[in-house]
């Protein structure tokens, strides 16, 4: 609600106020309709969704629903999804990515939302403290969901007991986190930019030559494969990131091998070329870091 404040009081380029519906109870349905009533009030063009299948449950589900929403709209619009993800929002999500593998945590993981990005996130930097004081000041009306205080969610439980806690056992903690996602964010910013090099096509298929990356050794492979397949929209944890070296290191034309979600990577005399269901490439290729925020 702040970030629609915002955008109607110093911005006159907003093309529609997107609202969700993730079936979750009454608050959710509640806050899309209050969303709904502010974009109308100040002539904003608005468009709703709900969640289509309610069967499915958790964070995850819901945060795919959402995206698959947001990103068609974006597309029906030729807009650019703008969110108002905070510096608390960031901090989470680097905390999270830890926890869940704290062994095999790149430093693309680590980057999260400070990396490259489809997704607009004008106010990353900001505090959530800070987003409510302007709320105050500038009487925005929101409503807090009563699901942002269950534990069963692991982010809640980052939110609300391990970042206190840590912050007390070490002073700065946040900060230092925070410090460390902005370096992995400039390091993948560095890989990026290798990436827009090697002279690939996206057909699709995502069709890489050989010569620039095939005499590479190990390491810099997996550093680059993660990026490469992420323009397919393929994200490779660290066990697929080996096999893909292995595979670059060792195969000969005509072989391939399976990746998530149903991809694939082959290789030709001259090139490696990855392939996506057309499905799940929908799916995927304009959310692939949004879907993790």
């Amino acid at each position: 609600m702040v970030l629609l404040d915002a955008f109607a009081r110093f911005r006159l380029d907003a093309v529609a106020v997107a609202t969700f519906d993730h079936g979750t109870g009454p608050a959710a349905t509640k806050a899309a309709r209050l969303v709904e009533l502010e974009g109308t009030r100040r002539s904003i063009p608005v468009v709703s969704g709900s969640r289509a299948d309610t069967s499915a449950t958790g964070e995850a589900a819901w945060r795919a629903s959402r995206w698959e929403f947001l990103a068609g709209w974006a597309k029906e619009l030729s807009a650019t999804v703008v969110t108002a993800h905070s510096r608390d929002d960031q901090l989470e999500t680097v905390v999270m990515r830890v926890l869940r593998d704290p062994r095999n945590t790149s430093a693309r993981g680590l980057a999260a939302m400070y990396s490259r990005s489809p997704i607009a996130r004008p106010m990353l930097d900001i505090r959530r403290e800070e987003i409510g004081a302007y709320a105050a000041a500038c009487e925005v009306r929101f409503i807090d969901d009563p699901s942002n205080l269950d534990h069963a969610h692991l982010r809640n439980r980052v939110r609300l007991d391990l970042l206190p806690a840590f912050e007390r056992a070490r002073p700065g903690f946040g900060d230092s986190m925070i410090k460390l996602a902005r370096r992995a964010g400039a390091w993948r910013e560095s890989v990026e930019r290798i990436v827009d090099t090697l002279g690939m096509t996206l057909l699709p298929p995502l069709v890489v030559p050989v010569g620039p990356i095939v005499k590479l050794p190990p390491d810099a492979l997996a550093v680059l494969w993660p990026a490469i397949a992420a323009r397919a929209g393929v994200a490779l944890d660290w066990r697929g990131t080996e096999r893909v070296v292995e595979f670059t290191k060792s195969a000969k034309p005509g072989r391939k091998i399976p990746l998530s979600g149903g991809a694939e990577v082959s290789r030709t005399a001259a090139t490696f070329v990855v392939r996506v269901p057309p499905r799940a490439a929908a799916k995927t290729s304009a959310v692939e870091d949004a879907l993790y925020s």
